[in-house]
């Protein structure tokens, strides 16, 4: 993006006109300069609408220590 480097001020002014800059390093696009106007900000929902933390889960199945180890003694059992 040697414009942008070279002379910052009328590449903004072409983006306020409503120019789009493509930004790279390496000959590889790493970002776009665009008007503000030009595209509206679209926010994508969660996927998984619920809790977001561990925490926050219903804590079903859990065992106690002593089940834990009973299971733990019968699994050896098996081996």
């Amino acid at each position: 993006m040697g414009e942008l480097r070279q002379n910052p001020t009328a590449a903004l002014a072409e983006v306020e006109a409503g120019a789009t800059y493509v930004v790279t390093r390496h000959r590889r696009p790493i970002a776009r300069l665009v008007p503000v106007q030009a595209e509206p900000l679209v926010v994508i929902p969660a996927k998984n609408p619920g809790p977001t933390h561990l925490a926050d889960r219903p804590r079903d199945g859990m065992r106690t220590y002593e089940e834990t180890e009973a299971l733990l003694r019968e699994m050896a059992s098996d081996w």
